[in-house]
């Protein structure tokens, strides 16, 4: 599956409130580094938010 974009997955996955731990890709690899950039990417936002309006 080359086109898969882990960063993309990330982002969704946080979006989803799917956990970091969640991550389906080894870690160590590019693919689980990348997922876990879009991951807090969104994360990261949303508490920002979250933090603003609360």
């Amino acid at each position: 599956m080359a086109d898969r974009d882990p960063f993309a997955e990330g982002e969704r996955a946080a979006r989803e409130n799917i956990p970091a731990e969640a991550n389906p890709y080894s870690d160590g690899s590019d693919e689980h580094a990348l997922w876990s950039a879009g991951h807090e990417k969104i994360a990261g936002a949303m508490e920002a938010r979250e933090s603003e309006g609360g």
